[in-house]
């Protein structure tokens, strides 16, 4: 009896714990809970750096998706809340940062080490196949040795 009371107290802990407040925020429509989910998704959470403001439990992920839950509903546009939440928390809060002068070899890096690497690899591949279809020289030696082999084959 002791071992059943024991267990019941421990999944009973263990629920507790698992507990997490869910955010509830009523919406006008689906298209603006939709909209807001979908900002709360591109807007990164400055305290956890790896999650979204909408996968986050942090206070501030919190906090920051209420904001944008009530801008939403305010009938800002998405344009303005981006810009409101980068004055506020900088470049970094974005996971698609905008393209500008900042950002450009972010965004064209991965295509200039691409062609770069293409252009490496042509290079060697080019080099290879000169080196191999160098000029065969075959010596008498060697000419004979293949002959007798290929007479014997026969």
């Amino acid at each position: 009896m002791k071992r059943y009371v024991t267990a019941l107290m421990a999944m009973l802990l263990v629920s507790v714990v698992a507990a997490a407040p869910i955010d509830t925020y009523e919406f006008k429509d689906a298209k603006s809970q939709k909209r807001a989910s979908d900002l709360a998704a591109e807007l990164r959470c400055p305290q956890c750096q790896n999650q979204n403001l909408h996968d986050s439990n942090s206070p501030i992920a919190m906090d920051m998706r209420l904001q944008v839950y009530q801008m939403v509903e305010e009938g800002k546009s998405n344009e303005e809340i981006i810009t409101h939440f980068t004055s506020r928390y900088g470049d970094f809060v974005r996971y698609r940062p905008a393209f500008d002068d900042r950002t450009y070899l972010l965004w064209l890096g991965p295509v200039l080490f691409l062609m770069v690497g293409v252009g490496i690899a042509f290079l060697f591949i080019r080099r290879q196949r000169r080196d191999v279809a160098g000029d065969v020289t075959v010596s008498a030696e060697d000419q004979e040795k293949l002959a007798k082999l290929l007479d014997k084959g026969q």
